[in-house]
């Protein structure tokens, strides 16, 4: 899922709201229809960069694209433990303990 800094619906929407103009302003400058950049707006949108850049430099600003390292760790993974009871976590460790114990002996035989 994509966050609020990251979608370029939402982007493009709080960069016109800062830029003080109105959507019927920015589709003027883009030479598009007012309903053209609310579809830029959504959330859902699909915009190229090229058309954000497009978009951006009619209010004045452009984009600057960086990279960032992904996460190392399931972050949903850690978000769903901590929606467990103590006692539910309890339950899972020691659960995983028996699987690890089951894989020893096993590989122990082998």
């Amino acid at each position: 899922m994509l966050s609020r800094m990251t979608n370029v619906g939402y982007l493009i929407r709080d960069t016109r709201r800062a830029a003080g103009i109105t959507q019927a302003e920015l589709a003027g400058r883009l030479g598009v229809s007012q309903p053209a950049v609310s579809a830029l707006e959504k959330a859902s949108s699909n915009v190229s960069v090229r058309t954000l850049a497009r978009a951006l430099a009619a209010m004045g600003q452009a984009p600057q694209i960086t990279t960032v390292p992904l996460p190392t760790v399931d972050e949903q993974q850690i978000r769903d433990h901590l929606r467990l009871t103590p006692g539910q976590r309890l339950q899972r460790f020691e659960a995983s303990q028996h699987r690890v114990s089951a894989l020893r002996a096993s590989a122990r035989r082998a």
